[in-house]
C-alpha cells in the first residue's frame, strides 16, 4: 500500500539587487569619489543641464537627490556632488560578469535589468546549501571579483523576495521564512505593493487602507469591487504574500518604446504631431523585427520645465503597425496636450506583447511547404507593412518610407 505522498518543499527564490550600481562601479575606478556624493547623468552645466540623473549614490540620496530627478534639480540640491557621465559600455561589462556569478549557482536566472536579478534556487540547496547560506555567498563573491556590494532578498515567492531586498539597503540581506510571508509584509506601507500605481494607491488609501496588512485583512469581494476582479484578486493575494509566478530564464522584453527630447522646447504642434507619427513608425519597425505585436499603447508627454505626463491605452488586439499604433497616439496626445505650454520631449511605447499573433506580421510568411502564406481577412495593413519591410531591408532604410514623414505634411491628413 502507498503512502502519503510527500509534502512538496517551498521555493527558495532570491532577489539580488546592486547597491547603487552605475554609481558604485565609477567609484570603484576612481577612488578618490569614495565617500562624496555622486550623481550619474550628464553635465548640470551649473544648473542648466537638460538631462536627467541615471544612479545616485547614498550619499547624495541624503540630499533627495534620486534616479529620474532633473540633473539640474539635482545640482541646485548638491553643487558640490560629483557629476559623471554614465559608462553603459563599462556597466554592461560588469553586470555581465555578475550574471555570470548567479549561474555558478542556477541556471534559474531572470535578468530584470543591469543591476537586479530573480534567482531561483530550489535545486541547488543540496549542493549549495539554504537560501541564506547560497545568499551570503552570492555576495561575497559579487564584492570579491567586482569590488561593489549587492543587497539580497530570501523568501518563497518572487514578490516577496524583491521587497526583502530593499529593506536593509546598502549591502542587506533579509530572509523571509516559509510560513511568515503574511506577518513580514503586514506592517509595510500600501506603496510597496508591487505594481500598484499611484491611482490605484489614491483609491485604497480612499477606502482607510495604509498598509498591506490592511488589504489582506479586506474582504476579497470589496477589494474587486475597487479594483476591479483581475486587479484586485491580484492584489489581495500579493498583500497576503501569495505569488507563484516562477522565475523565467532570460529576459523576455516587456516594453518597446521610442522617445525624443527636442533640442528646444517646441511649440509647433504640427512638429510634435510629424514627431510622434515618426516614434509610432519606428516603434512598429521595431515590433515587427522582433516579431512582438503589443495590447497597450504608451504616450509620454514632458512639458518645459520638466513636468512629465503619461498615459495609456488597451487595444482590443495586439499591434505592431503604424495605422494602429499612430491613430491612439495622437488621440491621447490630443487628450493630454495642453497649447499653451511647450514641449520638452515626446514619446510612445507597447507593453502586453502577444508574440504569436507578431509571426504572422508578414505578407511573405509562408505556411508548411506548398501551402499559401499565413494571413487573415483583417491583416491588409499587416501586409502593407510587411512589404514595406521588406523593400527597406533589401534596398537600406527609408529607401521607402511614407510621405507623412517628409517634411511639411501635415499629420491631420494621415
Amino acid at each position: 500500500m502507498s503512502g502519503a505522498a510527500a509534502p512538496v518543499k517551498a521555493r527558495t527564490i532570491l532577489h539580488v539587487d546592486m547597491d547603487a550600481f552605475f554609481a558604485a562601479v565609477e567609484i570603484r575606478e576612481d577612488p578618490s569619489l569614495e565617500g562624496r556624493p555622486v550623481v550619474i547623468g550628464s553635465d548640470p552645466k551649473e544648473g542648466r543641464g537638460r538631462g536627467v540623473v541615471s544612479t545616485a549614490n547614498y550619499e547624495a540620496r541624503t540630499y533627495g537627490i534620486h534616479s529620474a530627478m532633473p540633473i539640474s534639480h539635482a545640482w541646485r540640491r548638491c553643487p558640490q556632488a560629483a557629476y559623471v557621465r554614465p559608462r553603459l559600455s563599462l556597466y554592461s561589462e560588469v553586470s555581465r560578469q555578475i550574471f555570470e556569478i548567479f549561474r555558478s549557482f542556477t541556471d534559474q536566472v531572470e535578468g530584470l535589468s543591469l543591476d537586479e536579478a530573480f534567482l531561483d534556487v530550489t535545486a541547488s540547496r543540496d549542493l549549495f546549501g539554504d537560501g541564506p547560506t547560497i545568499a551570503r555567498a552570492i555576495k561575497d563573491r559579487i564584492v570579491e571579483a567586482e569590488a561593489i556590494t549587492a543587497s539580497v532578498g530570501v523568501a518563497t515567492s518572487k514578490y516577496v523576495a524583491k521587497v526583502a531586498s530593499d529593506l536593509d539597503k546598502p549591502d542587506g540581506l533579509v530572509v523571509v521564512p516559509a510560513g511568515g510571508e503574511r506577518e513580514f509584509l503586514a506592517p509595510l506601507d500600501l506603496s510597496r505593493l508591487w505594481g500598484a500605481g499611484a491611482v490605484t494607491q489614491q483609491k485604497l488609501r480612499r477606502m482607510g487602507l495604509r498598509t498591506i496588512g490592511d488589504i489582506a485583512r479586506l474582504d476579497a469581494g470589496a477589494l474587486e469591487a475597487a479594483l476591479g476582479p483581475a486587479m484586485g484578486a491580484r492584489f489581495g493575494n500579493l498583500a497576503r504574500g501569495q505569488d507563484a509566478r516562477r522565475v523565467h530564464r532570460g529576459t523576455p522584453r516587456k516594453s518597446l518604446s521610442k522617445e525624443i527630447t527636442f533640442g528646444a522646447d517646441q511649440a509647433d504642434r504640427e512638429k510634435v504631431e510629424r514627431t510622434l507619427f515618426a516614434l509610432c513608425d519606428g516603434v512598429a519597425r521595431s515590433l515587427r523585427k522582433k516579431s512582438l505585436a503589443g495590447r497597450t499603447v504608451h504616450l509620454k508627454l514632458r512639458w518645459d520645465g520638466f513636468e512629465t505626463h503619461t498615459r495609456q491605452r488597451t487595444l482590443d488586439e495586439p499591434a505592431a503597425t503604424t495605422e494602429r499604433i499612430w491613430p491612439v497616439a495622437r488621440q491621447l496626445f490630443h487628450e493630454l496636450d495642453d497649447p499653451r505650454r511647450k514641449v520638452r520631449l515626446i514619446g510612445v511605447g507597447l507593453t502586453g506583447f502577444d508574440e504569436e499573433v507578431a509571426r504572422q506580421l508578414t505578407m511573405f510568411e509562408t505556411g508548411p511547404a506548398g501551402e499559401d502564406p499565413v494571413t487573415r481577412p483583417d491583416d491588409s495593413d499587416l501586409k502593407i507593412a510587411g512589404a514595406l519591410d521588406a523593400l527597406n531591408d533589401r534596398f537600406g532604410r527609408d529607401s521607402v518610407t511614407r510621405a507623412a514623414l517628409l517634411d511639411g505634411h501635415s499629420r491631420r491628413d494621415s
